[in-house]
């Protein structure tokens, strides 16, 4: 799901109504079905109420529906906020009214003349119960709104079904948690073929028709037996070998389609009505076991991604109260704030932050990264708490992931429902249901084709006016041609390889939303590239130092490290974190009296010493003619500049820069192998610093000095010149400009909910080197889609003609599910498709502008 928003100067659109001339007031319209997925009207006026408190929203309200689209329109002051900012406190606000409030809807099945009255007295009900905002009967449903604090879905359930009938029957009741309630008649088709053996029950029965089909054999070969006593065992095979075939052919008919089993079910009962009853029996054989061997590979498919699901703990150890004493209670009952105790070696059972103890954490899980990550706690635990999704990763750790062997205790950010795995999950889920374009073709291909099959069958019958031949030897062949037309490769061709690739890109790490996801980024002519956190590592670093005439490198750096460690600029925090990694472990001197002037730099004193570091135009005296050549040279490389004076003496100057990723160069170049090498970055920094980072990384064209929305006119740009445009950024600055592409790639997606909702791919760890991968899954299920699609209907081309010229049913039988094997055997390869490896080049330096 992404978030589509767009920028309209005072108006949003010609359902919005409030104009304004100044060129401050802005408004921004925001897809409201993306925010409050199935909301309904409360929410909506909660959200609006909620954004319309802050000092900069001028105004927010809702525009749209009936036939149009309802969405969100918020007007703001664009002096005072950005479009982007704006977008994320929509989105904050309406993933707190969805954290606290749940939506369920239950259909009722009852039509008797006291469905009413029973309905009307569970409303009234549940209305009683604490934590029910609203309860109501809705045409064959009731429809409850509910605090998630105070009761659960599955307590409302309870009372429901207690309550709608004495025995409610399992499809007329579905629960929807959250604002995505699923329908009734949604759940009836997902149903397994269900049995007195479970999920084997087909594989089994169809064991049992191969069992009973050689006895009978056995019995008229070798035996001699009545032909009634025969006929008894080939009736038994025909059961076990027709019983799951019938229930889903006949639920395709009475929806009006004459689908792949239909055909086979007139096969085998022609052929018996013709005293071949060994052969029908035979082609229910081995059609009940190539459609339960499919079944068991499909199932095979989706038990790797409902994986995911079980690798999170079912309890939690938390400390509660004052006592320090730890309590075990289940991970549902975890409340945001708890503090959760991880022993070593065990997995998390919540998403947070390290607030005590040290350690590694695998979160492969998770995010794919195979080598652990280091955690610490955060350094200030109510300020994490306060905004939980600026925690930096060295301290944010997430539900499913295994401890090292340090023991770490959490303080818990998100409820056991909302936590990143449990949102991966719904979301790889999800992608189970979308289909590619090429799976809605062979859809609309067998409507067509297999209603054609039974017309061309049918006038088969009558080949007898033409070729001389018996009727039963007709018919026989009519049925064969059956066998050979029934295109069962086909439907199975794409399905099984989407559900392949998407298992295979969760155990990586890769979000795949869906099939047409899966199937457009393999189709992607050209990648753009936010460049800040995406190519580089959206932190500045020291680049270059430049000692002054008669100074050391090594007392520049003791200066500039004891005066910048007492602030909290960026550009200071980088200065001590590297000065001191270069400085290895030199004692470095105390510096007092330390002042920030703003917009000059900052002032102290180190041993009795001025000390003044900022940049050349702060200064109010210029460097040596040396020094300020290189000065200027770095400012053309696009490198921000710190020069360093102590008293009359100038120390020198330190160069600072946002450090590409070390693994940036050689993605490009994997990529290029891939067949992507039109490769675009887009920046906000300006066009000299862009044009640097572009070369540096091998990024064929940058743009730069690039506002937001002018990175979605880019994409637009893009996509006219080369067609299917992807977007590689962080899901929340770049979300326009995802949403305008083809497909949206977010980076670093673990844990940030704008990123998992916007983008259609994302990778979870904030690693660059997935992204290749992510290609070649794409690109590798598009080849193997395609070798299905041709072998299915080459077979089925070959046996159409075969079975008109004479071929049995049986060999026709043989090789049709053969193919069928084949084609799942191939899509299966996909799940042991191995990592691509990607190699980074030695670290290098690169430049950014910035401003003190």
């Amino acid at each position: 799901m992404r978030i589509i928003a767009s920028m309209i100067g005072g108006d949003c659109g010609p359902a919005g109504h409030d104009t304004d001339d100044e060129p401050a007031n802005q408004a921004l319209a925001l897809e409201l079905v993306d925010l409050l997925p199935g909301s309904d009207d409360r929410c909506a006026e909660r959200l609006t109420h909620d954004l319309a408190a802050a000092s900069v929203i001028d105004k927010a309200h809702v525009i749209g529906g009936g036939t149009l689209k309802p969405r969100l329109c918020v007007h703001y002051d664009a002096n005072a906020v950005t479009a982007t900012e704006v977008q994320r406190r929509a989105w904050h606000a309406a993933q707190t009214i969805n954290n606290r409030y749940g939506h369920l809807r239950w259909l009722m099945a009852e039509t008797d003349h006291g469905a009413a009255a029973r309905t009307a007295a569970l409303v009234e009900r549940l209305s009683s119960m604490p934590g029910v905002v609203s309860a109501a009967a809705r045409a064959d449903a009731v429809e409850v709104e509910f605090e998630r604090t105070t009761v659960t879905a599955q307590e409302l359930v309870d009372v429901i079904a207690a309550g709608s009938a004495p025995t409610p029957p399992l499809p007329s009741g579905t629960l929807g948690d959250g604002h995505d309630g699923q329908s009734a008649q949604d759940s009836a088709h997902q149903h397994d073929h269900g049995g007195i053996f479970g999920e084997r029950s087909e594989l089994i029965f169809a064991g049992l028709a191969g069992t009973l089909l050689f006895v009978g054999w056995l019995m008229a070969t070798f035996a001699d037996t009545p032909r009634p006593a025969e006929l008894v065992i080939y009736s038994l095979a025909f059961f076990f070998g027709a019983f799951f075939t019938v229930q889903e052919a006949f639920a395709s008919v009475r929806q009006g389609r004459f689908e792949i089993d239909f055909l086979m079910l007139v096969s085998a009962a022609g052929a018996a009505a013709l005293g071949e009853v060994p052969e029908g029996a035979l082609l229910l054989f081995l059609f009940s076991v190539g459609h339960a061997l499919e079944g068991y590979a499909m199932g095979r498919a989706r038990r790797a991604i409902e994986a995911l699901a079980e690798i999170a703990p079912k309890t939690a150890l938390v400390r509660r109260g004052g006592t320090g004493e730890t309590i075990e209670v289940p991970v549902a009952d975890l409340r945001i704030g708890d503090i959760v105790v991880v022993r070593p070696n065990t997995r998390l059972a919540a998403d947070g932050f390290v607030v005590a103890g040290t350690g590694s954490v695998d979160q492969a899980p998770v995010t794919g990264e195979s080598v652990p990550v280091d955690k610490s706690p955060v350094p200030d635990v109510a300020a994490a708490a306060a905004s939980p999704d600026l925690v930096d990763s060295a301290a944010r750790v997430f539900a499913g992931t295994i401890n090292g062997a340090g023991a770490l205790e959490i303080q818990v950010t998100r409820l056991a429902e909302d936590s990143t795995l449990a949102r991966v999950v719904r979301l790889v889920a999800e992608a189970q249901t979308k289909t590619t374009s090429t799976q809605r073709f062979t859809d609309r291909f067998q409507r067509i084709f297999v209603p054609a099959v039974l017309v061309g069958v049918f006038l088969l019958l009558f080949a007898g006016i033409v070729v001389n031949e018996p009727f039963t030897a007709t018919v026989y062949r009519a049925l064969a041609v059956l066998v050979a037309a029934s295109p069962c490769a086909l439907a199975i061709a794409t399905p099984s390889a989407v559900l392949s690739a998407v298992a295979r890109a969760a155990r990586a790490g890769i979000l795949m939303k869906g099939g047409a996801a899966l199937e457009d980024l393999g189709r992607v002519e050209v990648l753009a590239f936010d460049k800040t956190g995406t190519l580089t590592e959206g932190r500045p670093r020291i680049a270059t130092v430049i000692a002054a005439a008669g100074v050391d490198e090594t007392e520049l750096l003791k200066i500039a490290v004891a005066v910048e460690e007492q602030s909290d600029h960026p550009l200071a925090t980088a200065i001590v974190r590297d000065g001191r990694e270069r400085l290895a472990g030199a004692a470095v001197p105390r510096a007092t009296d330390v002042r920030t002037l703003i917009g000059r730099g900052v002032v102290a004193s180190v041993d009795g010493v001025q000390i003044r570091i900022g940049k050349i135009e702060a200064l109010s005296d210029a460097p040596p003619a040396a020094l300020a050549a290189d000065i200027d040279r770095l400012k053309l490389a696009g490198r921000t500049t710190m020069l360093v004076r102590a008293g009359d003496r100038w120390l020198g100057a330190i160069g600072l820069m946002d450090v590409p990723r070390p693994e940036a160069p050689a993605v490009i170049r994997r990529l290029g192998e891939l067949g992507i090498r039109n490769t675009v970055m887009l920046s906000g920094d300006n066009q000299q610093v862009a044009d640097a980072v572009a070369a540096e990384v091998g990024v064929a064209n940058a743009r730069g000095d690039l506002m937001p929305e002018d990175k979605v006119a880019e994409i637009a740009a893009l996509a006219e010149r080369y067609g299917r445009v992807g977007m590689v950024g962080d899901g929340v600055n770049d979300a326009p400009a995802m949403a305008r592409a083809s497909v949206g790639i977010a980076m670093g997606a673990a844990g940030s909910d704008v990123a998992l909702e916007t983008a259609d791919v994302a990778l979870m760890a904030d690693d660059l080197k997935a992204l290749p991968f992510a290609v070649h899954l794409s690109r590798r299920s598009a080849r193997v889609i395609k070798q299905n699609l041709w072998a299915s209907l080459g077979i089925v081309a070959v046996l159409i003609p075969a079975t008109v010229f004479g071929l049995g049913i049986g060999p026709a039988v043989l090789i049709h599910e053969g193919s069928t094997l084949i084609v799942v055997a191939n899509a299966l390869r996909l799940l042991g498709l191995p990592m691509l490896s990607v190699t980074p080049a030695a670290p290098r330096v690169m430049d950014s502008t910035s401003s003190r």
